[in-house]
């Protein structure tokens, strides 16, 4: 993530779903969007997953009260995964935890066509995705106190100093998701970025109804249920640090 590259329409010569608009974060009177859309090459097959199989595991945003109940054909948790990328984490857990229902989201084309791919090959059923907006999604389709586990794993760290407002996490958005975990919810987010793992500590440490299970400003070795990624491999050999932090609502 965080490349400046304008907004591509793969869509648009196939007559399909057409890209949601990135959501923003309202910074006073004014507007700032937390993540740039690109979309990347859009390959024939991923156009395909979106032709046959998103209205198997597609969940189209209505914008009002979601009843996941009828939408799995079951009552179990759920886990709700924010920008899954290209799915890795979300199907590994979609796998190997499959008595929790798994809700993924991500605004980025290619990999939202890739996961659908693989969920085909699966055959899972204990999995929907949303190909929208992440606060769109929890604040109008999601209800309170019904999640059983938030994950939002190596989200755009927006690195450059002038650019840290448009991270993901922040104090407003932090509420909103304590808002939408059940009674023993839990929040699980990662990063390789220092800088952001701190700016993490200093907004979910002093978040209303959470608490960090490692204690103020801690982290916790990479749970089995996070798979460890080939970038994230890659960026360990290189001496790159990974920061898991885990919160529980209170």
């Amino acid at each position: 993530m965080g490349s400046s590259a304008e907004m591509t329409d793969p869509f648009s010569s196939a007559g399909g779903k057409v890209p949601p608009k990135p959501f923003t974060i309202i910074e006073g009177q004014r507007k700032v969007r937390s993540f740039v859309l690109r979309q990347g090459r859009f390959t024939e097959a991923q156009q395909r997953a979106f032709d046959e199989l998103w209205p198997r595991f597609g969940i189209d945003y209505a914008g009002s009260p979601r009843d996941f109940d009828a939408l799995f054909g079951r009552t179990a948790p759920r886990i709700l995964e924010i920008g899954f990328g290209n799915g890795e984490a979300l199907r590994y857990s979609a796998q190997h935890d499959p008595l929790r229902d798994h809700i993924g989201i991500e605004v980025h084309a290619p990999g939202v066509g890739r996961l659908l791919n693989a969920l085909g090959d699966d055959d899972t059923g204990n999995v929907r995705l949303y190909h929208h907006d992440a606060v769109e999604v929890l604040e109008q389709e999601i209800a309170d106190g019904t999640l059983d586990e938030v994950r939002i794993y190596f989200p755009d760290p927006w690195h450059k100093k002038r650019h840290n407002k448009r991270r993901l996490v922040n104090s407003t958005f932090a509420a909103l998701l304590v808002r939408k975990l059940a009674a023993d919810g839990r929040l699980h987010l990662a990063t390789d970025w220092q800088d952001y793992a701190e700016q993490m500590w200093d907004v979910l440490d002093a978040t209303l109804g959470i608490v960090n299970r490692a204690g103020l400003r801690g982290a916790v070795p990479r749970p089995d249920w996070r798979p460890q990624t080939h970038f994230e491999t890659r960026g360990q050999k290189l001496g790159h640090g990974v920061w898991d932090l885990l919160y529980d609502r209170c």
